[in-house]
């Protein structure tokens, strides 16, 4: 008799054991500020995460993660170039050296399958002279300018000129070039960063359409959304159908968004991202042949930027609840750190009560 009590009291005090842990964790968690990043595709949401990374994070990438971000940087000047030589032919733009052409199929050879397995440093240094030579023609020159035709990655052009120090067997990116290096988000990816003692749960999605469909089981306990739009592609059409104008697709998933009932008491924060390539786009690029009711100077970045602002901000149905946005450039480090300070602040500011409580 003494030994069942024995046992039993063992168990209840191992039950009451992980009833207090399971009480902690659930407190901890209420504690965590969870802000969800969406966005469409190539908004920059991956790049502010690698931003927190360097701000608020080891200030540094792991061993692992730096090897895999120069097999990815490989991979990405390879797709750009096969990408640039496929639209040159379409374009029907003329060599400047005709004797180019027989190097064309040395990059094209590569296909999905190699850039699964990954691209190696001496596979890349055996076509990296080819890439290079190609990048000095004028007719790749041209068929960049013409950029918003295709899709192609912003960032291209930053490593085909860095290609030389790319190429060395010793090669190991810095923090810039793991900013400026892509790779599509595929599935959902979590990062937790303390924060002034509070800590800061980061979710994000991929953002292209067959994506999406995953962004529905991260709504629970949402503190706040980021939403990200890439604000210099007014001018371009989305990969999945080559039609849909991409501004026109962030505006529509933001008002889903900002109209769902899920979020009535959750921040939304603006980012129009990618404002230094906005920048080098208005003077090129007549916003008023994609958007036929603008209405101010086409050649003014500031009116281009606000008049984005008002298409996102008159989607909300709910016009009485705080409209936040930033204009931000996701790859510059400095003001995505100004930037997060002034959301933290209205972040922190605006559940108080909550944090304090726990």
């Amino acid at each position: 008799m003494v030994v069942g009590l024995c046992c039993l009291t063992k168990k209840d005090d191992h039950t009451r054991s992980i009833e207090r842990d399971l009480q902690r964790e659930r407190r901890q968690l209420r504690r965590q500020v969870k802000l969800l990043l969406l966005g469409s595709g190539e908004s920059g949401k991956s790049t502010f995460i690698k931003q927190m990374v360097i701000i608020h994070g080891p200030g540094e990438f792991t061993a692992d993660e730096v090897r895999a971000y120069r097999q990815q940087i490989y991979q990405n000047v390879i797709s750009a170039m096969r990408v640039l030589l496929d639209a040159r032919q379409k374009l029907n733009f003329e060599w400047e050296q005709p004797s180019r052409q027989r190097n064309v199929e040395t990059i094209m050879r590569f296909s999905m399958a190699d850039f699964v397995r990954g691209i190696d440093q001496p596979t890349f240094a055996e076509v990296s002279p080819i890439v290079s030579d190609f990048w000095e023609d004028s007719a790749i020159k041209q068929t960049y300018e013409q950029r918003h035709l295709f899709q192609i990655s912003d960032s291209c052009i930053y490593f085909f000129e860095h290609i030389t120090r790319i190429t060395m067997p010793d090669f190991i990116p810095t923090n810039r070039d793991i900013l400026l290096c892509r790779k599509a988000t595929r599935g959902i990816t979590e990062h937790v960063f303390e924060i002034q003692k509070v800590p800061f749960r980061f979710i994000d999605v991929g953002g292209q359409r067959s994506q999406r469909q995953k962004w529905f089981q991260c709504f629970e306990d949402i503190t706040s959304i980021l939403f990200m739009v890439a604000s210099c592609e007014y001018d371009q059409v989305i990969l999945e159908d080559r039609r849909t104008n991409r501004v026109a697709e962030s505006r529509s998933i933001f008002e889903t968004i900002a109209n769902n009932t899920s979020f009535a008491h959750v921040s939304i924060i603006l980012f129009m991202n990618k404002s230094d390539l906005l920048e080098q786009k208005v003077p090129k690029s007549d916003i008023r042949q994609y958007f036929a009711d603008f209405t101010g100077d086409h050649k003014s970045v500031r009116d281009v930027q606000f008049f984005l602002v008002d298409k996102f901000e008159k989607s909300r149905k709910d016009r009485r609840r705080p409209f936040f946005y930033h204009f931000t450039t996701a790859v510059d480090t400095e003001n995505i750190r100004r930037v997060f300070r002034d959301c933290r602040e209205s972040i922190l500011e605006r559940n108080l009560n909550t944090l304090m409580m726990q």
